[in-house]
């Protein structure tokens, strides 16, 4: 079994979970977890863990995130994207100047409320909102906080003058969370027009980028020629967000058994998560203990 995380290049056509399945039977393992879903028709980086890595998939999934897409003013879909039936048209006769559309993108940027699209897995009243939607039901959706770093115009666009509708291609940079669906669908609301989002990739996620990724065929060509490892990266890889401490042996001795240890045990008070390193490996991390005051107590266990 293997220990680490896979960054793939999760081609369109697939779902996250698809890559998972696909994987399990490449590298004949069944300890795997993906870090964040991707839409069928959305390709790029999908960070996967393996056998020990798996208890990593929740503080990844917090980590910042990169896309690159297209959005399209003149027209709305149901699914917000390029791939649902169009709900709503308007013509746009006269195209947006890149000036206000830079000033409407940037009026994104720091903290946002978002209310998900129906097509999408948020859970209300115990179903998802994508089976509301799919039985034609309507129900009152949650708005939802989200971290938008940066929004920005790549590409100067196009106008079509025939179908009188704007493209134009876009940056943003977010945190867990963000629906970049839904940010095109504001973003055109500020015009006064429907908008969607045409196209969607992303680029990074969890300190991984495109460059460090690799397709279902070269991983399966690596595993033939037993070379596998060379491309999985270290726990540690997953971690580095994390304040750093390293034990000795005797310390050691008593985290490997999950003791509850005072607060300065490591010579410095630990006042929040804390990764624990022997000999250069993650080993634990600490917290600060939630009920007992001074105390610090394990949250992660990496002990194989």
């Amino acid at each position: 079994m293997f220990n680490g995380i896979l960054p793939v290049w999760k081609e369109k056509g697939m779902t996250s979970h698809d890559v998972v399945f696909k994987l399990r039977r490449i590298l004949k393992m069944k300890r795997i977890g993906h870090t964040g879903t991707l839409d069928p028709e959305v390709e790029g980086v999908l960070l996967v863990c393996l056998g020990q890595a798996t208890k990593l998939v929740e503080y990844l999934m917090d980590g910042e995130k990169v896309y690159q897409g297209e959005i399209t003013l003149g027209y709305s879909t149901e699914t917000e994207d390029a791939h649902g039936e169009i709900v709503d048209q308007k013509p746009v006769e006269t195209p947006i100047s890149l000036e206000v559309i830079d000033q409407a993108m940037s009026s994104f940027e720091g903290d946002i409320t978002q209310i998900p699209p129906y097509y999408s897995a948020v859970k209300v009243n115990g179903r998802r909102l994508y089976e509301y939607a799919r039985a034609g039901e309507t129900v009152e959706r949650p708005q939802r906080k989200a971290r938008i770093d940066y929004f920005k115009r790549l590409t100067e666009g196009t106008y079509d003058s025939v179908k009188r509708q704007q493209t134009w291609e876009f940056e943003v940079k977010c945190g867990k969370g963000t629906y970049v669906r839904t940010l095109a669908v504001d973003l055109g609301s500020k015009f006064g027009f429907p908008s969607h989002m045409s196209q969607l990739t992303r680029h990074a996620t969890g300190g991984f980028d495109a460059s460090q990724t690799h397709t279902l065929a070269d991983i399966q060509a690596k595993m033939d020629a037993q070379q596998i490892e060379e491309i999985i990266y270290p726990i540690e890889m997953g971690l580095t967000q994390f304040p750093q401490l390293d034990m000795t042996e005797e310390q050691f001795a008593d985290v490997k058994n999950g003791k509850v240890l005072d607060e300065s045990y490591f010579g410095q008070v630990l006042k929040e998560s804390t990764v624990l390193n022997l000999k250069g490996q993650v080993k634990a991390i600490y917290r600060p203990h939630p009920e007992q005051e001074g105390l610090i107590k394990p949250e992660k266990m990496f002990l194989s």
